[in-house]
């Protein structure tokens, strides 16, 4: 749910066009936040239904890992810090390697017997 809230963030509130310019404000490539956004929603929406779980859940490792590293990082380890510290994302990445060892849940919609 929170990928596609973040996804859902940058589509309607920032638009892509705004995260691109911010992307680039951090010195980041532009196209880099469409990659994002494509990511979360598309990883958010998998992950929700059960699909490629274990694959998913690794593949959107990367996003978290750049969010400590590029815009978070400087700001200390606690989120409620002056620009938002890596605590969350940094939390946000190990669920996601759980997950990943966890694989899909008895809802997936692709359940192997």
């Amino acid at each position: 749910m929170l990928f596609l809230a973040h996804a859902w963030l940058k589509l309607v509130i920032f638009t892509p066009a705004g995260t691109a310019t911010y992307f680039e404000s951090l010195g980041l490539p532009g196209a880099l936040a469409y990659l994002v956004i494509a990511a979360e929603l598309f990883g958010g929406l998998a992950l929700i239904l059960g699909v490629a779980t274990r694959w998913v859940s690794l593949a959107l490792v990367p996003v978290l890992l750049g969010s400590i590293y590029v815009p978070h990082g400087a700001a200390g380890f606690f989120f409620s810090n002056t620009g938002g510290g890596w605590e969350f994302p940094a939390f946000w990445a190990v669920t996601l390697v759980v997950q990943a060892l966890l694989g899909d849940g008895a809802f997936a919609v692709k359940r192997r017997a």
